[in-house]
């Protein structure tokens, strides 16, 4: 096993040093197909070879006749294996954000300019998640393809193996895809700590922001350095007032600063991992939340685009190289 994982990643790096990078959209060409025999296959050549010896030796005509109509079958099947991946276009790959230990989802798009319809394709990630699909003549496809995280960061998928052993099985065509493509992983939210106490808007100093769509409006405020001119209420200022910024909230009317530097932990992943456990439980109960990391300005807001954001934010703080 250790000698088969060797050789494979041998032949994964020469393949990478010979292709690079992929930049989509991407056609498959026959250099990129590389082509072997399945045991089945092996199998088979060793009954024709016996054959065809046998027929030899006895001058059997009909066992001749047999042997190299195999032997025929076997040349047509070795080129429809390969033509099964030869042409198909890699239009897109995205790869969703996930939490730490959790599998991303890899989402590839495909397109199949051939009139004949291909089989048995199948799409394998090195930590051994497979996916199988096919695809209609002349349309589209996709295929999603989970593959394990184990930290924080950009997260690269990595190799891809894109193989098929269409139409009868004796031949084994694949292509390794190097797609230029990352996933954001969250830190895990692991932490008991209670939510710090509600922020008091009025107080100078804070520089919140308004951000997401899902708040309810409060009351207006003076101006203060800091705060976003989207946030200012020009109406007003046009009527002669002066500048006053709209203050929202959440649906609970509570407001919370999820602080890195008042977050417990003996380490940066505890502190971020505690901080990540604060964000949700501040969806879930519908509270305005805004996250400081290294004493940058905090954005206040709520709902998905706000969390997604949040949560880039404590992936990507301080995150170690893809």
């Amino acid at each position: 096993m250790g000698l088969r994982s060797d050789w494979r990643g041998k032949m994964t790096r020469w393949a990478y040093r010979r292709a690079g990078d992929d930049t989509l959209p991407r056609v498959l060409h026959a250099r990129r197909i590389y082509i072997l025999p399945t045991a089945t296959g092996l199998f088979f050549a060793l009954v024709v070879t016996v054959m065809l010896i046998a027929g030899l030796n006895y001058n059997n005509s009909l066992g001749l006749l047999l042997a190299f109509l195999c032997g025929a079958f076997m040349l047509v099947g070795m080129l429809d294996c390969q033509r099964n991946l030869k042409g198909l276009a890699i239009l897109k790959a995205e790869a969703m954000d996930c939490f730490a230990g959790e599998a991303a989802q890899l989402h590839i798009e495909f397109e199949n300019a051939a009139r004949s319809a291909r089989h048995a394709l199948r799409l394998r990630h090195e930590s051994g998640s497979a996916r199988e699909f096919e695809l209609e003549a002349g349309g589209l496809g996709s295929a999603i393809l989970p593959f394990p995280t184990t930290r924080r960061g950009r997260q690269a998928p990595g190799p891809i193996t894109l193989s098929t052993t269409a139409p009868l099985g004796l031949f084994r065509a694949w292509t390794w895809l190097h797609l230029p493509v990352s996933a954001v992983v969250y830190p895990r939210p692991i932490g008991r700590a209670a939510l710090p106490a509600s922020a008091d808007l009025r107080q100078p100093g804070q520089h919140l922001d308004r951000a997401g769509a899902e708040q309810e409006w409060a009351a207006l405020r003076p101006f203060q350095p800091g705060d976003s001119p989207r946030s200012v209420a020009w109406k007003h200022y046009a009527r002669g007032a002066p500048l006053l910024v709209s203050q929202y909230q959440g649906l609970s009317g509570v407001n919370r600063i999820l602080d890195l530097a008042a977050a417990p932990g003996a380490d940066l992943e505890a502190r971020l991992s505690q901080l990540c456990a604060w964000l949700l439980e501040c969806e879930q109960r519908r509270e305005n939340y805004a996250v400081r990391l290294a004493g940058k300005a905090a954005t206040l807001g709520l709902g998905a685009e706000h969390r997604r954001e949040s949560l880039r934010a404590l992936a990507l703080h301080a995150a170690p190289p893809a």
